[in-house]
């Protein structure tokens, strides 16, 4: 993974956390998460026929999704900033 820096890292903990060392909180997880998404995203319309990229994405995907049903099941208001910042919803 050396498209993402330990300094890029702890920017999106930073941002979307309580603090750059605030590694474990859903929303911080749901930012990276979204943040590799988009690099592979990228990545697969280039190399279209990456399946092994692609599957990669697709566990992204349902990691972040279980995080997001996770944090809409216990904090509604959280869900809907996050949802929000990081422009999931259309």
């Amino acid at each position: 993974m050396n498209y993402l820096t330990a300094e890029q890292k702890k920017e999106i903990f930073e941002k979307y956390g309580k603090s750059n060392t605030d590694t474990g909180s859903p929303e911080s997880q749901i930012a990276l998460f979204s943040y590799r998404i988009n690099h592979l995203t990228e990545h697969l319309k280039v190399h279209r026929k990456d399946y092994g990229t692609q599957r990669a994405l697709l566990k992204l995907v349902g990691k972040r999704r279980r995080l997001l049903d996770y944090l809409k099941e216990n904090d509604i208001e959280r869900y809907r900033t996050i949802v929000k910042e990081l422009n999931l919803r259309k």
